[in-house]
């Protein structure tokens, strides 16, 4: 995933500046999502009007992110959806036999994954990426050393490009399929 609960909820859009692909396209994506999700309550009931909530959360974080990677300003209408977001309630945790319960409401939800976003654009350290493979506009947390990652991941982009620059190179043409320093990753 992208490193980051915030990014991984921007990255439910995918190829952004192509044909955008959401993956949550109604509350019963989000519900699915969010119990998908580590660090979030697996029990989380969505609603349109919460469901709208996210989305608005999403792109908010999705411009931010993109304005860190881009090294411009951030987007003021979004740094306010993000802000409000970030000020309500917190998932509750329970340490037990069992391990760790979470549980919470959808705002709940929603505070934590703004904070999570906050936390990551106002680090100074933070590597943000947008993926090397054309059209996939995820933008993740770099944290490999030396900071040299190309792909938001290996098992969708990254074996996509490496499996293409093949392809390339077997046809003799030596086109390279995708852009990245030599097809590293």
């Amino acid at each position: 995933m992208s490193g980051n609960p915030a990014l991984d909820l921007a990255g439910t859009v995918g190829s952004r500046r192509d044909e955008a692909v959401d993956v949550l396209s109604g509350p019963a994506d989000l519900e699915r999502w969010i119990a998908e999700c580590d660090e979030l309550p697996d029990r989380v009931r969505v609603g349109r009007a919460g469901f709208e909530s996210a989305l608005s959360l999403r792109e908010a974080l999705y411009r931010l992110a993109l304005d860190r990677v881009l090294d411009r300003r951030f987007d003021r209408d979004s740094l306010k959806i993000a802000n409000r977001t970030a000020a309500g309630p917190v998932p509750s945790l329970e340490l037990g036999d069992t391990g760790l319960h979470i549980t919470g409401d959808l705002r709940a939800v929603l505070s934590h994954i703004a904070r999570s976003g906050i936390a990551v654009l106002a680090d100074p350290d933070a590597c943000l990426k947008e993926c090397g493979r054309t059209g996939c506009t995820r933008i993740y947390l770099d944290r490999s050393r030396g900071a040299r990652r190309t792909w938001c991941g290996m098992e969708a982009c990254g074996n996509r490009v490496k499996a293409a620059n093949y392809r390339a190179r077997k046809r003799g043409s030596g086109a390279v399929a995708d852009r990245g320093p030599e097809g590293a990753g």
